[in-house]
């Protein structure tokens, strides 16, 4: 935040009420600001979000339970759904509501792969990491063209290929198939092989992502972009995508988790305490 001669005490109110749910005209007439300095300071400090992921991908984890998600919200114009840059992916921890992966765009591919190569890098530095996902099969499909393995047993033909081994994926299927002829789904699904040696320790009544919905209701409440009662929910992907960073940032190292009660980072293992505007914007170099 070096050549700003605005005191870090208004900076930091601007920034907390951004992520409270005020909207970004609403905050410059609250605060007697300029729009060009409010979105100047959300891009510096939403900056720090790849220099805090680089540093909490140095430490290592014992074990890890991620929940995947999506949340949708419009983007400039009411479009199809299908067609939308506001679709956002969600990875969250589920002990410590560490957030991995929070990304918005168009629901296809190169978004999920965006998410997934986070959450590789994620499974380098952890023992055990198991993903739940509600519905969604493509997080399990995409993660294990990443992180698959053949599986040499000795016998001839091509080795099979399967998960790393420590890695869980599980979907819950939606819907009910009863009504429909031929073969039934599970209600609890594997949707790729995984290695024989992973230890299958996962209950039925774990595979949910009760935690990633409760975070998409709490977003739609700090971040004006996602509320259902506006008329124009975000002019541009990259200013969405924009207030996404900063809300990493204060979520994951600033602002304690109502349930914990400890900030996400702390709870994680990666810092001791945690960290405050101040120490952000003006200790971070």
């Amino acid at each position: 935040m070096e050549n700003l001669r605005t005191p870090f005490s208004l900076i930091s109110n601007a920034l907390l009420a951004r992520t409270e749910g005020l909207g970004f005209n609403a905050t410059c007439r609250v605060y007697n600001i300029t729009t060009r300095s409010l979105r100047s300071w959300e891009k510096r400090f939403g900056k720090l979000k790849g220099l805090l992921m680089t540093y909490a991908l140095t430490h290592s984890f014992i074990k890890q339970v991620v929940e995947g998600d999506e949340l949708y919200t419009k983007v400039r114009s009411n479009v199809p759904q299908e067609d939308s840059q506001g679709w956002t992916i969600l990875l969250i921890e589920r002990a410590s509501r560490f957030i991995w992966a929070l990304d918005c765009g168009k629901k296809d591919e190169e978004l999920f792969m965006k998410a997934i190569k986070r959450l590789s890098e994620v499974i380098q530095s952890t023992s055990d990491l198991s993903l739940f996902t509600d519905g969604e099969r493509r997080y399990g499909n995409k993660l294990f063209q990443l992180c698959h393995e053949s599986l040499k047993t000795g016998k001839p033909g091509r080795p099979k290929k399967v998960l790393k081994k420590d890695i869980k994926v599980r979907v819950k299927n939606k819907g009910s198939q009863s009504h429909k002829p031929g073969r039934k789904r599970p209600k609890y699904q594997a949707p790729q092989s995984e290695h024989p040696l992973t230890k299958q320790d996962i209950s039925d009544h774990n595979i949910n992502a009760n935690h990633a919905e409760a975070f998409n209701a709490s977003l739609r409440r700090r971040n004006s972009a996602y509320r259902r009662k506006t008329n124009t929910y975000a002019k541009l992907t990259e200013a969405l995508q924009r207030t996404l960073d900063v809300y990493w940032v204060v979520h994951n190292f600033i602002r304690q988790h109502y349930t914990t009660k400890r900030v996400p980072a702390e709870n994680l293992g990666i810092i001791e305490k945690g960290l405050s505007f101040f120490d952000l914007l003006n200790r971070v170099r």
